[in-house]
This record gives C-alpha cells, structure tokens and sequence, in this order.
C-alpha cells in the first residue's frame, strides 16, 4: 500500500486535496479531526490537567485553550506531548487498516509533518501550497482570525519554500479547484496501475 502525507502551511488547500482523493474513494484521515474527536475524549483529562479553564461541558473549548496559548506561547510543547502522542497513534491505526483492507493507496493530512520532526512511516508527501498573498487573504476570512493570530501562526511553521523542497508532489491550490482535483485523479490513476510502490 502507497501512504501519502498531506502537509502545507495555513489556508492552502489541504483539506480540498483531501477531500479530492476522498472523493475518488482514497481512504483518508485528517490529523485536525483526530484532535478534535480528542478534544471530546481522550484527550480532555491531560489537557484539563495543563489548562483547567480550558474544558466546557466535558470538552476542550477550542477558542479557550487557543486563548491560553496566546497569552503563554511556551505552553506549546506541554500540549503537544500530550496531543501529539494520541493523534499519532490514531494514525498507525488507520494505516494499519487500510493495509488489512487491501487498500492501494491511503492519504493523512498533517498539517505539521515537517515541523514536529516525527517519521510516520509515509511514502510520499504532498505538499499545498499557494502564493502568500492569497494565503494570507484566505487565512483572515476565517472567523476569529486576527493579523496578529496569523503572523504568530506562521512563525511556528516552516516556510513553503522549505516544504516545498521536501515534496514529493507539488498542489498549487491557487489554480482553479478542478485543475487540483484533476491532478489528485491523475496521481491515484497512476498509483492504482501500478498496483505496487512505486
């Protein structure tokens, strides 16, 4: 079975591409899914632990615990020695299956593959990207999004030039929507023919 990573900066298209190969019938997983599924389960004891005012209802409050975070950026590391070791196994998880399946191919966006360091076993990476002017306006149409959110956002991540260097495949998302998703197409086609690794 051929696993792709998916990664690329904020607001460039990783869940579109996701949801292109998701759409082809690829067996895919969103690393920002399995966080929030956490933060409704196993993950709210730890986290509640580091940030008490953070849980509502039995959950981590998203908008709280980023709050927190901007006020103690050092926190960073606390939490993802929490998170991160979760999310990563619920990806072996579904690799696994996927590979018990049958599968040819199984896709995992994650959004900070380079930047955490951790080899998840991929054997490819796809990288969006998208030009920084687009990228920008993109990310500060979302809701609660500030410049100032933005910029530190960024700071924490990788540059494109860096990711895309690290590439396997390439997404500019900043052409139309049916150009990535006849590129997506094109990739699983050629994947599912050869049937093997290439």
């Amino acid at each position: 079975m051929w696993r792709i990573g998916i990664t690329g900066s904020i607001a460039t298209g990783k869940t579109t591409v996701l949801q292109a190969f998701a759409d082809l019938g690829v067996l895919v997983l969103s690393a920002d899914a399995v966080v929030a599924e956490l933060y409704s389960g196993a993950a709210v004891a730890p986290v509640a632990a580091l940030f008490p005012d953070v849980v509502q209802d039995g959950a981590i409050d998203r908008a709280a615990l980023s709050a927190a975070l901007a006020a103690d950026p050092s926190a960073f590391k606390a939490l993802e020695a929490v998170v991160h070791p979760l999310v990563r196994a619920r990806i072996a998880d579904f690799l696994e299956a996927a590979q018990a399946q049958g599968e040819a191919l199984a896709v995992v966006e994650v959004p900070i593959l380079f930047e955490s360091g951790y080899d998840y076993g991929f054997d490819a990476i796809g990288v969006t990207w998208v030009d920084p002017a687009i990228q920008r306006q993109r990310a500060l149409a979302r809701p609660a999004m500030s410049v100032e959110k933005l910029d530190a956002i960024l700071a924490r991540q990788m540059p494109q030039a860096d990711k895309k260097a690290r590439a396997t495949y390439l997404f500019d998302t900043g052409l139309p929507i049916a150009r990535t998703r006849e590129q997506v197409a094109a990739l699983v086609a050629a994947i599912k023919a050869r049937n093997t690794r290439p």
